[in-house]
C-alpha cells in the first residue's frame, strides 16, 4: 500500500512539473531583435510638384477687317504658315442702306461733274479769246478737277461696299492673311460661316489661331503656402504626360502677383520657359508636371524619416537610441527640412548614435500547404 501511495504522489509531482514547463514554453515571448541605423552626412532637397500644361508662348488670333461670309479656306489645322500667307477669303454681303447711300453719292457727283465740265469748256473758250482773266479760268478748272476726283472717290466707296476693296488695291480686305509665322492651331470657322469684322465695339470673329510651337512655356498653379519660396529664374524639371521617361529643363519666368481662390485654397499662376528637344514634337496643351526645388541643404546630418517617432501628447519628434546596457532609450531631437525619405537633424543626436528601427516588419511566413498551392 505504501508503494502505491508513493507512486501516486510521484505521478502527481511529475504531472505538476510537466504542466508548469509546458505552460512556460507555450507562453514565453521570443526576444525581438531590432535593426539599428546611424546618422549620416547627406544632401536633402525639399521639392514640390506643380501640375499644369505646356502651351505656346504667344498665340495670335487672326480676325477679318470686314464683315461677310467665308468664301474659301486655304489652310487646315496643323499647317505651317509664314507672315503674309493667305488663310481665307471673305465674300462681302453689302448693307442695303450703305449701298443705296453710296450709289446716291455717285449719282450726285456725276451730275456735278457734268455741270463742271460744261462750265470748264465755256470758260476755256472765253479764255482762249482773252475775254476772261487767267485767274477766273483757273478757278473754273479747279472746280472741274475737284468734281472728277469726287466721282472717283464715290466709285471707290461704292466698290468697297460691294466687293470689300477698291479697284487696284494690292491688299484686299477680303483676303485674310497670317500676321505671324507659325503653326495653325485652330480654325473655328468653316466655309459659309458669317464673320464679323474687328472694330472698336467688337473683338471680331476669329478665323484662325497661329502660334510658334518652337517657343513653349509651362503654365501651372502653386499653393499660397509655397509661393513665397519661389524666385524668378529658379530651375524647373518638366515632365509631359504624353512623353514618358523624358524630362525637359525649364526656368521660372513669372509669378502672378495676385492669387485666385479655388476649392478653399488660394492658387497663384506661374509660368516657365521650357527648353525643347528638337527631336521631339511638342503639341500645344499637353498636360505636364513641374518639379521645383524649394529648399536644398548640402553636407548635413540626416536620418531616415522612418526612424522618427512622435510624442502622443506634444507631437514632438524623438528616436530611440541604444545605450551602454544594450537597451534603447528615448532621445528628443530637433528636425529640419525633409524630402519625404530623409530628414535633417538639427540637434539631439551624434554621428555614432545607434538608432532603433522601430517599425521593422516581419517577412510573411507561408505554410507548406500554401507554398505548394502557390507553386
Amino acid at each position: 500500500m505504501k508503494i502505491l501511495k508513493y507512486l501516486g504522489i510521484g505521478l502527481l509531482v511529475f504531472g505538476a512539473i510537466f504542466a508548469t514547463l509546458y505552460f512556460i514554453k507555450t507562453n514565453i515571448k521570443p526576444l525581438v531583435e531590432y535593426d539599428i541605423q546611424s546618422p549620416k552626412i547627406q544632401s536633402i532637397e525639399k521639392k514640390t510638384v506643380v501640375t499644369g500644361t505646356v502651351i505656346p508662348e504667344d498665340e495670335v488670333e487672326i480676325k477679318p477687317q470686314i464683315s461677310g461670309i467665308i468664301e474659301k479656306l486655304y489652310v487646315e489645322e496643323g499647317d505651317l504658315v509664314t507672315n503674309g500667307d493667305l488663310l481665307a477669303k471673305v465674300k462681302v454681303v453689302p448693307n442695303e442702306q450703305a449701298l443705296n447711300s453710296a450709289e446716291g453719292r455717285l449719282s450726285n457727283t456725276l451730275i456735278l461733274l457734268k455741270n463742271a465740265e460744261v462750265e470748264f469748256k465755256r470758260n476755256k473758250s472765253l479764255f482762249d479769246k482773252e475775254i476772261i482773266s487767267k485767274q477766273q479760268f483757273e478757278n473754273t478748272k479747279l472746280t472741274y478737277d475737284q468734281a472728277k476726283q469726287n466721282v472717283k472717290n464715290s466709285r471707290s466707296d461704292l466698290q468697297i461696299i460691294k466687293l470689300g476693296s477698291a479697284g487696284g488695291s494690292k491688299i484686299a480686305n477680303t483676303n485674310i492673311r497670317a500676321t505671324v509665322a507659325g503653326t495653325i492651331l485652330e480654325i473655328p470657322v468653316k466655309e459659309g460661316d458669317q464673320v464679323i469684322e474687328s472694330n472698336t465695339f467688337n473683338a471680331g470673329t476669329t478665323i484662325a489661331t497661329v502660334a510658334d510651337l518652337n517657343k513653349m512655356i509651362f503654365e501651372g498653379k502653386v499653393d499660397e503656402a509655397e509661393v513665397a519660396k519661389l524666385i524668378i529664374g529658379m530651375p524647373l524639371k518638366v515632365n509631359l504626360g504624353a512623353i514618358q521617361d523624358k524630362d525637359f529643363d525649364a526656368k521660372l519666368k513669372f509669378i502672378a502677383p495676385k492669387g485666385n481662390e479655388e476649392q478653399g485654397t488660394v492658387q497663384f499662376k506661374i509660368e516657365g520657359d521650357v527648353y525643347l528637344d528638337n527631336s521631339i514634337f511638342i503639341r500645344a496643351g499637353y498636360s505636364a508636371n513641374a518639379s521645383l526645388v524649394l529648399e536644398k541643404k548640402d553636407s548635413i546630418m540626416g536620418i531616415s524619416e522612418a526612424l522618427l517617432q512622435f510624442d502622443k501628447t506634444t507631437n514632438d519628434p524623438y528616436v530611440e537610441v541604444k545605450n551602454d546596457k544594450g537597451t534603447f532609450e528615448r532621445k528628443n531631437i530637433e528636425i529640419g527640412i525633409s524630402d519625404g525619405i530623409n530628414v535633417e537633424i538639427l540637434s539631439g543626436l551624434r554621428m555614432e548614435d545607434e538608432i532603433k528601427v522601430w517599425n521593422k516588419t516581419e517577412p510573411l511566413k507561408i505554410g507548406k500547404e500554401e507554398e505548394s498551392e502557390n507553386k
